[in-house]
């Protein structure tokens, strides 16, 4: 069942429509009357409310062009019956007087339309076959976007240049003149022809971008100038730009020239900043423009319907880096079988390949540690302060229906209500993102659970971090926000934010990095130590709450295998139906982890382990099983991780030259021998 709010939400929209609907009825009963005041009145308040509903709730409107009802047929019916409304009010014969005020209305859709025709061939001339970032591409001719009212906003555009001529048409009726039906719509004329030339301007040569032709060829001598050695390659859905910007600082470490890669225009704006160059090529044959790079491979962290598009290039390796490893079916995915290398952090995921036996060959695996696990701070003891900080971070339900997937729905209300009846508790809950996107069961249990914090804050109390420390966190958000986020006019389109997101600054990287530091140290002093947390916002990541944790509750999940690089306890929810031992058997990643049922009887006794290491008997197979996930500490998963990515594209440079050799022993085709060959 829908929640309060969306029933609330589509209650007000359904209202909307049908206030909508009465208004025509109550425009038609005016006209044919005809009453005056109804007329103008109900003719009035049906623009009211679609401007407005034109702002607020474009997506409802929407519906109506479904219906064939749509914004252009709403304001013609409406003043169509302004007009009957005037013939009615003045005798048929008055028709005649009203001729200029019809060829006016006439011209001012005419105008409407030509202005959407210009607004279609504006758009598409400044569609380039692909976006950029962090990438000077002022060759490409790059300039700012015409207003969004006249380029990609005909409804409200339509509905504004109306105005006038609606409110003449009113006027008319009520002082039955005709004068002022003709200067409104004179002035909607003038509107709307006006905004078509102003919008014409944008196809003048000096204002055009450069065509596709053009474009393509810069990007071969953009490619040709960077030299790119190793790529990120990435195509996901909205809410997947995560499992990408885990490898941003990694990607920027490697040794060569990184370029990420992606297939997405929207994705363009989620990718983090970076000072790696990005490049969006979303039609798969401009893609192939890579191939004759010097990309010699890609890092993959996802699989996608369009990865198979660029595996198809011979002359790149690629690499299956993921976006986490857990014991999940999905972190052993038969695709993977497709990539030259699968990279993998330590020797459990090896061994999880091989026992998956899903064609993936032990010399292809690699292990090379998580490398973006380093901000993660190791285990000092138990907590010294006057709360124990528990972070419950349950994953999603996935794809397959798995009821153990997560344990938000069977029981997180139980580790929750267990961990709330602990007075010396501060829990800091961060769902997955994508909770409830698949069952909204899970949705609805993660709203419960949100409930169940804020009531128990409701009941706590105590002190709270004077002004001068959200003062601190006002103003780290504020640099924060400026360095890793553009500010783009409303108006802004692709080709605008590309023009404004060129080469970054040298050094930004490094600015980007301390500034987060400095909010996520300002933002957990703004908060008091007795308070829950809920967490569902990119900030802060989940590595920082990682660091105020003194345990973690978890599901069978990437999260689990990263916490561990700082050898805290933590815990696994058991929602499999399985019994503990076979839960164990099944899963190497809570080997060391304290099990919990459903019921979450076991916090107690988890909550005394935690705050007295002499009962964590888990600690020593907590060590073990780190090295196990995560490989060595030494020498670095980064120094690992580099010398993977030179060794591929070594590999690459070998099959390159041996190609090349080839293709110089194949003798050239004579002139003679061909002749007689079309003789024969």
């Amino acid at each position: 069942m829908p929640s309060a709010g969306t029933a609330s939400r589509r209650a007000v929209q359904l209202a909307a429509l049908l206030a909508m609907l009465v208004f025509f009825a109550a425009q038609l009963v005016g006209a044919l009357l005809p009453l005056v005041p109804l007329l103008i009145s109900a003719s009035a308040a049906g623009l009211a409310l679609d401007l407005y509903l034109q702002h607020r709730d474009p997506g409802l409107v929407a519906v109506l062009g479904k219906i064939r009802f749509d914004v252009m047929v709403r304001q013609l019916l409406r003043d169509m019956l302004v007009l009957i409304g005037l013939v009615r009010l003045n005798g048929d014969d008055s028709l005649r007087g009203y001729v200029p005020v019809v060829a006016g209305l006439v011209l001012f859709y005419a105008a409407h339309l030509a202005c959407q025709a210009t607004a279609i061939l504006v758009r598409r001339s400044r569609t380039l076959p692909f976006l950029t970032r962090n990438i000077d591409a002022s060759g490409l001719r790059l300039t700012a976007a015409p207003p969004r009212l006249l380029a990609r906003q005909h409804g409200r555009r339509l509905l504004r240049f109306a105005v006038p001529a609606t409110a003449g048409l009113l006027v008319t009726a009520g002082t039955h003149r005709a004068l002022w039906a003709e200067i409104g719509v004179g002035a909607a004329v003038v509107l709307a022809l006006g905004g078509t030339a102003y919008l014409a301007g944008w196809l003048r040569p000096k204002k055009r971008v450069a065509n596709e032709q053009q474009a393509l060829q810069w990007l071969d001598k953009w490619l040709a100038a960077y030299q790119p050695t190793v790529g990120m390659y990435f195509s996901g859905g909205t809410t997947s730009a995560y499992q990408a910007n885990m490898w941003l600082s990694t990607l920027a470490e490697l040794d060569g020239n990184p370029v990420i890669v992606l297939r997405e225009r929207f994705m363009m704006q989620k990718i983090e900043a970076t000072d790696v160059p990005i490049v969006c090529i979303p039609k798969v044959v401009h893609l192939m423009a890579l191939e004759k790079s010097s990309l010699k491979m890609m890092l993959h962290p996802a699989n996608s319907g369009k990865t198979s598009q660029v595996l198809r290039m011979p002359s790149i390796k690629h690499a299956f880096i993921n976006h986490g490893e857990s014991d999940k079916l999905s972190s052993c995915n038969p695709y993977s079988k497709a990539y030259d290398e699968v990279w993998v952090a330590g020797p459990a995921a090896r061994e999880r390949y091989q026992l998956a036996d899903i064609g993936v060959e032990d010399k292809d695996v690699v292990e090379v540690g998580r490398p973006q696990l380093a901000p993660i701070l190791p285990y000092t003891g138990a907590p010294t302060g006057d709360y124990t900080t528990v972070l419950y971070a349950p994953t999603w339900e996935g794809w397959d229906g798995n009821p153990g997937n997560t344990s938000v729905m069977l029981a997180g209300e139980n580790v929750v209500r267990a961990l709330l009846a602990d007075p010396k508790v501060r829990l800091l809950y961060k769902p997955h993102p994508m909770t409830g996107s698949v069952d909204p069961r899970a949705g609805r249990a993660n709203e419960r659970i949100q409930a169940m914090i804020r009531e128990a804050n409701a009941a706590r109390s105590g002190a709270r971090p004077d002004a001068a420390a959200a003062a601190e966190l006002a103003r780290r958000t504020t640099e924060l926000d400026r360095l890793t986020t553009s500010d783009f006019r409303e108006s802004a389109d692709e080709v605008e934010r590309m023009m404004l997101q060129g080469t970054p600054e040298k050094g930004r990287a490094a600015t980007v990095e301390a500034a987060t530091a400095a909010w996520e140290a300002a933002y957990w002093a703004s908060l008091p130590e007795w308070e829950h947390q809920i967490i569902t916002d990119a900030r802060p990541a989940l590595f920082s709450c990682f660091n105020q944790a003194d345990l973690l509750i978890s599901d069978v999940s990437s999260v689990v295998s990263d916490y561990l690089i700082s050898e805290k306890p933590y815990s696994v929810a058991n929602t499999s139906g399985m019994s503990e031992e076979e839960f164990r058997a099944s899963f190497p990643t809570v080997s060391a982890a304290t099990i919990l049922t459903p019921e979450a009887a076991g916090v107690p006794g988890l909550l005394a382990a935690v705050r007295d290491p002499s009962l964590d008997g888990l600690a020593p197979a907590r060590a073990e099983l780190k090295v196990q996930l995560l490989g060595p500490a030494d020498p670095p998963s980064l120094v690992r991780f580099n010398a993977a990515a030179l060794a591929l594209a070594a590999k690459a440079d070998e099959r390159r030259a041996r190609m090349e050799a080839r293709a110089s022993e194949i003798p050239a085709p004579r002139f003679g021998d061909a002749e007689e060959t079309v003789s024969a």
